[in-house]
């Protein structure tokens, strides 16, 4: 389906946090278009909302925990694999505790109450990210990589080898799915959180889990499970394919290709999400470049700047995100005044015009601060500048800045240069934020 979905009625879901054992109470409830997956820790005065996208990730071992400032929430991957697994893009989840409830340690009674909350369809189309490139990440014999969907697949696809290796009690296991709600619903949403004994005995160890027994959670001895019974053959590789897909949906939009991982854990995937989000990020500004639709044109570029003909060396802006990052083109020309001398018969656009350009972007960034309204960024030093390659006519120059540090009155700006592919200057820029000259 290419539309959004939330659901259409507030549901409760009543629990135990799978490593804390707080009694916890999720509620969710239906959000607008482009909200996206949004935890909510309602215990708080005043409520602290936390996004389900990678950049909020918290390190923890076995779990995906997010954080937005001191307050987090716990094992969000179930629950985050069941939104996506039924193809929910935009809810708000309120918990009134610091972790997701742990229930039967699979995802099947969040679906269950997700669906009972029905699904609503809204009115704007999905942006998916379509894995165009190979990513891989890998750490000794342990990896996760996407690849390009074949021509006849517009979903997800999730491939997983599980090996615990020889005497293990959890045998080799591979599982294909098609990420499908009717799929993911049978196939993956009822298996359960395993551990080794050893494993189970190292969290309680540290106080973690202490109030789960053997019926709560699948736990591997030497001879199998301990007093459990498996709801799958496979139930182990399952599982991991719900976490894995759990962990992707901190993308924030559903991925079309296939993901294939052997022993991978949260970790390498969430560092496969970041570099997934670098791809779509890199998709959308060449889209945006090859569209022409400007963010800024010239002429709101000049009410920022105060640099005219023929020293304006940004010629439109093409993607600003607050005042943390901004992305800018030049278009250069053999036309520019500058190859006239340098240099005749070889024209090299000068180094110190691409930090100019480099600067002048990150003087429109530092202008969309409040407080920076009627200053003008003057450059006040550089630091660890960069020249990788020559450019010339005909080459269209990416200016990129992000915001290091910005206080009232100064600005630290890292910036970045490329011309396709290829990153052909780099500095650290520090500005002095000043008044403007009067007109």
């Amino acid at each position: 389906m290419s539309q959004q979905q939330t659901i259409q009625n507030p549901v409760e879901l009543r629990g135990r946090g799978l490593f804390t054992g707080q009694p916890v109470t999720a509620r969710f409830c239906p959000a607008p278009v482009d909200a996206g997956i949004v935890f909510v820790r309602s215990d708080c005065d005043p409520a602290v909302s936390i996004p389900a996208q990678v950049d909020h990730v918290a390190r923890r071992a076995r779990r995906t925990t997010l954080a937005n400032g001191s307050m987090s929430v716990e094992t969000v991957e179930h629950c985050l694999s069941a939104c996506t697994g039924l193809g929910i893009d935009n809810i708000t989840v309120e918990l009134n505790a610091g972790e997701v409830p742990g229930v039967d340690g699979s995802c099947l009674p969040f679906v269950e109450k997700l669906r009972e909350a029905g699904l609503e369809t809204q009115d704007t189309e999905r942006r998916p990210l379509r894995v165009t490139e190979p990513v891989r990440v890998a750490e000794g014999d342990t990896w996760v990589v996407a690849l390009p969907a074949p021509p006849d697949l517009d979903a997800l696809e999730i491939v997983y080898d599980l090996d615990y290796g020889e005497g293990s009690p959890i045998r080799w296991q591979h599982y294909r799915l098609r990420v499908t709600p009717d799929a993911f619903r049978q196939e993956i949403a009822p298996a359960r959180t395993f551990l080794l004994k050893a494993e189970a005995e190292q969290f309680r160890a540290a106080g973690l889990g202490t109030h789960l027994t053997y019926q709560d959670v699948v736990v591997f001895g030497d001879d199998g499970p301990i007093e459990n019974v498996l709801r799958f053959p496979d139930e182990c590789v399952r599982h991991k394919i719900l976490d894995l897909l759990g962990d992707l949906t901190l993308l924030g939009r559903p991925i079309i290709g296939c993901v294939y991982a052997r022993k991978s854990g949260h970790s390498l995937n969430h560092e496969l999400v970041r570099r997934l989000g670098a791809q779509y990020r890199e998709q959308n500004l060449r889209s945006r470049i090859v569209s022409g639709e400007p963010v800024f044109d010239v002429r709101r570029i000049q009410r920022i700047l105060p640099h005219r003909y023929p020293f304006l060396m940004v010629d439109r802006v093409v993607e600003i995100d607050g005042a943390r990052r901004a992305v800018g083109v030049k278009n250069v020309t053999v036309n520019e005044e500058f190859f006239t001398g340098h240099y005749p018969g070889q024209p090299i656009m000068p180094g110190v015009l691409i930090i100019e350009a480099m600067a002048q972007l990150g003087g429109v960034l530092l202008s969309q601060e409040l407080e920076h309204t009627g200053k003008v960024a003057v450059l006040l030093s550089l630091d660890k500048v960069k020249f990788r390659r020559p450019v010339t006519p005909g080459d269209q120059l990416i200016l990129e800045a992000e915001a290091i540090r910005v206080k009232s009155r100064t600005g630290h700006v890292k910036c970045h240069a490329r011309v396709g592919d290829a990153l052909v200057a780099e500095a650290i820029i520090k500005f002095m934020m000043v008044d403007a000259d009067p007109l």
